[in-house]
């Protein structure tokens, strides 16, 4: 049996996914965790970086998805 692993990349694709199906701007996200800009958006994406867990948490609630619909893992 292998460890699963968060796939980055596939997370942040399907995070901007939720994003752009529900109609919120990466502006929009920005505005709504209270950051001065949309970096973390951005590397949230585009897989350069993953979401906090209260994060995470919070785009769930926001896109009415579960976080085990935004994650994408490879064992």
């Amino acid at each position: 049996m292998n460890f699963p692993v968060i796939d980055p990349v596939a997370t942040g694709s399907r995070i901007d996914a939720l994003r752009r199906d529900r109609g919120f701007s990466v502006a929009d996200l920005k505005d709504y965790f209270g950051l001065s800009t949309t970096n973390a958006i951005y590397k949230w994406i585009h897989g350069y970086a993953l979401p906090s867990i209260d994060n995470f948490l919070a785009l769930s609630v926001l896109f009415g998805v579960s976080i085990n619909d935004m994650i994408a893992y490879r064992d």
